[in-house]
C-alpha cells in the first residue's frame, strides 16, 4: 500500500518544487526578499489548478523549532501555504538536509504534514517514490554519522537549551559551506556515479516504480532508468528556479522565469 494516495481530477495537477533555501544569509538581503516574492509568485501562479504541491526539502536553508520559538522571517511564504492549504490544496512538505529540525510547527499551525523520509504515492494510476534525497545511496558516509547525530534525540535536546539567538546563529555559520551558496556555479552531472541514480536503481529492482522524484542535487535532471521508470531531479531556487509538474499522464520539469 503507498504511503499516500491522490486520484487526480479533472485539468488537475501535482507539482513538486524542492531546494527553495529561503533565508539564505550570503546573499545581499534585498535579493532574499525578491526570491521570497518569487516563490509566491510561481505558487500564485499554479493555486487555480493544483490539487496537490509536494516541497521536497531545503525549503529554508535553516530550520529549527524550539519549543516557543521558529526562526523569523519567511512570514509571506508561511502565509501563502496556509492560505493555500485553507483552500483545499494539498500541501506536503519534506524535511531536507537544511532543515531537517521541523517538528509538530507546520502540523499543529498550518495543518500540513511533515515527512522526514521518503514516500510511496500513487497518482491515479502512476507510483511514484519522493524525497529529498540526502544520504540515500552508497558513499557520503560523513554526511550520513552527521545526520545520525542530528536526529538523535539527545542531541536535539541538547540543543534547545542553547538561545534562539545562538543556536541559529551557530547554525547559520555551519550552512555557510552549502553548495547552493556559490551562485551562478551549476552542479557537475556525474551519470551512474551519481548516488541517487545508484539508489533508484537498486530499489526499482526490489519494485517498480514510474517515478522517482528528489531533490537535494541542485540540478534539474530526468533520467531515463529502465523502459517504461524514471528518475527526475527537481533543480533549485537560487539560479534557475526549477519544478516539476504531473498531470496524470506525464511528468515535465519546467522553469518559473518571470523577472526577479
Amino acid at each position: 500500500m503507498p504511503d499516500l494516495a491522490i486520484e487526480l481530477k479533472k485539468n488537475k495537477k501535482i507539482y513538486f518544487a524542492s531546494d527553495f533555501h529561503l533565508g539564505l544569509s550570503s546573499i545581499p538581503r534585498q535579493y532574499e526578499i525578491e526570491r521570497e516574492h518569487k516563490v509566491i509568485r510561481w505558487l500564485d501562479s499554479i493555486e487555480n489548478d493544483a490539487q496537490a504541491i509536494f516541497l521536497v526539502g531545503d525549503i529554508f536553508d535553516f530550520w529549527y523549532e524550539y519549543r516557543h520559538a521558529v526562526p523569523k522571517g519567511h512570514v509571506r511564504f508561511l502565509g501563502k501555504i496556509a492560505n493555500l492549504a485553507d483552500r483545499g490544496i494539498e500541501v506536503v512538505f519534506f524535511t531536507g538536509n537544511h532543515d531537517l529540525w521541523m517538528f509538530r510547527y507546520f502540523q499543529e499551525e498550518l495543518g500540513i504534514e511533515v515527512h522526514h523520509r521518503p514516500v510511496e504515492l500513487k497518482v491515479s494510476d502512476k507510483t511514484f517514490m519522493v524525497g529529498h534525497g540526502d544520504g540515500l545511496g552508497p558513499g557520503d558516509r560523513l554526511y550520513k554519522i552527521l545526520k545520525k547525530i542530528f536526529t538523535n534525540k539527545a542531541a536535539q535536546w541538547l540543543f534547545r537549551w542553547l538561545h534562539p539567538d545562538i543556536g541559529i546563529e551557530l547554525a547559520k555559520r555551519w550552512s555557510k559551506s552549502s553548495r547552493i551558496r556559490k551562485t551562478g556555479l551549476d552542479e557537475k552531472f556525474l551519470g551512474e556515479k551519481e548516488y541517487l541514480i545508484q539508489y533508484c536503481r537498486k530499489r526499482e529492482r526490489e519494485k517498480h516504480r514510474d517515478y522517482y522524484v528528489f531533490g537535494h542535487r541542485h540540478m534539474s535532471l530526468d533520467f531515463k532508468l529502465t523502459e517504461n521508470s524514471r528518475y527526475i531531479n527537481l533543480g533549485e531556487w537560487v539560479n534557475h528556479f526549477t519544478y516539476g509538474e504531473f498531470n496524470g499522464r506525464s511528468f515535465a520539469l519546467r522553469s518559473f522565469q518571470d523577472n526577479l
